[in-house]
């Protein structure tokens, strides 16, 4: 960190920086409310000449003392920090501060990160990464079919030595990404260290869009239809009708519609999916601090006709929870599994001037019958809690077995 004038507004004397910290706790706060008494004339005409209310966080008073703490830790703390660490840090504070774990700050970057993940588009490889516990080198954890990395050769279980020639070891998971994603049609070479290879491979990648896949579709026996849906992004609207028509085409007689795990997502989205699925009416609604009221409807236009079971669980969140519990309200189909996470709150992206943004809660979600099930959840009208021992020692899905019996049951009493 430089010694020059910050943008906290205003300078402060290093030698006032030094009284409160050389003075002790309980001196020091003798300094301070001096000080602070000596400029409280001084810090009403700075508010009033900027056209700042006293009672803003972003008063004269705040921003002098982030002066101080900001020539305290330059000339203090024994770690080196540059100013943009600091300056996010206040940002990130702000919101922290409404003890709000939904609402955050993102810098243009984590914006940008933020933006291909919920739109489920991005340009890059096409691989899924993660950090390997025991090298701390970055992981392929997936690899999405039909895309570079599959064409190029790589494979689920390969370690990043290099990307582009640079060793990225320790490095956090958001820059891992952020050097691998680039312009459509640009090149990135990779170190992979495969087990089994006596050498390192080197691999040439040329990135192009890519898209993530958040639908999942099966034909079962008996023509029960089964459609998983991990997250509700912009893409997934177009996958979901496809994945549905293909059923259809199948001679499909039910559905399981699986949100299992589901975190959410998109509003818009989920909206659109349910008016795949609903009858006519009110699909949810919300309301803001101020009691206004937004409504979100179906025309009824494509009302799902076959038998449908919903499968939930205490992963399914936010969009997931709007869709299980309109189907409930309405009664148009069965939900098996676990209580709900119960999120019933919704949030806004807010963008700033500089290309950052806020996301904030700023309403409470209802569903048809007017329920807020935020920290409540939805219960299934099956409970069938999952036996992870079945599933992962012998490959049984109880919980989707549970599911295909009931749905065996309704195909049954409509014969």
């Amino acid at each position: 960190m430089n010694h020059k004038k910050s943008f906290w507004g205003g300078v402060i004397t290093g030698v006032l920086a030094a009284a409160l910290i050389v003075s002790g706790v309980f001196l020091g706060q003798s300094v301070w409310n001096l000080y602070q008494s000596s400029r409280t004339q001084e810090t009403a005409a700075q508010n009033e000449e900027d056209g700042v209310s006293s009672n803003s966080v972003a008063n004269a008073q705040t921003m002098n003392k982030l002066q101080v703490l900001e020539d305290t830790i330059d000339r203090y703390y024994l770690e080196s920090v540059d100013e943009q660490t600091l300056e996010k840090g206040v940002y990130d504070g702000l919101v922290e501060a409404l003890g709000d774990p939904y609402s955050t700050y993102y810098s243009s970057e984590e914006l940008k990160e933020l933006q291909d993940k919920t739109e489920g588009i991005y340009y890059g490889i096409g691989a899924y990464v993660g950090i390997d516990a025991d090298t701390s080198l970055p992981r392929l954890t997936g690899i999405i079919e039909g895309t570079p990395a599959q064409e190029s050769g790589l494979r689920a279980g390969d370690l990043l030595y290099k990307v582009d020639g640079e060793e990225i070891q320790g490095l956090e998971l958001t820059q891992v990404v952020s050097k691998i994603k680039g312009e459509e049609g640009t090149s990135v070479h990779l170190t992979i260290i495969r087990e089994g290879a006596t050498d390192y491979l080197e691999v040439d990648v040329v990135r192009r869009k890519v898209e993530s896949p958040t639908v999942n579709q099966k034909m079962l026996d008996g023509g029960i239809g089964y459609i998983q849906i991990t997250e509700f992004d912009t893409v997934t609207l177009d996958q979901f009708t496809e994945a549905l028509a293909v059923c259809r085409g199948s001679g499909m007689k039910g559905l399981i519609l699986d949100l299992r795990g589901n975190p959410g997502g998109n509003l818009n989205t989920v909206c659109d999916i349910a008016r795949e699925i609903l009858p006519k009416g009110l699909i949810v609604y919300t309301e803001d601090k101020d009691g206004k009221r937004s409504e979100y409807t179906c025309d009824g236009t494509k009302e799902m006709k076959e038998p449908l079971v919903v499968l939930v669980d205490s992963g399914s969140a936010s969009a997931s929870e709007i869709l299980a519990g309109a189907v409930k309200d309405y009664g148009i189909g069965t939900l098996v599994g676990t209580t709900t996470f119960g999120k019933g709150i919704v949030q806004r992206i807010i963008s700033l001037s500089d290309g950052s943004a806020v996301k904030l809660t700023v309403s409470n979600y209802y569903t048809p019958n007017g329920n807020n099930i935020h920290k409540i959840g939805i219960e299934p009208d099956i409970e069938e809690k999952f036996d992870s021992e079945a599933y992962y020692n012998d490959g049984v899905d109880n919980q989707l077995n549970k599911a295909i019996e009931i749905m065996n049951e309704k195909l049954g009493s409509e014969q």
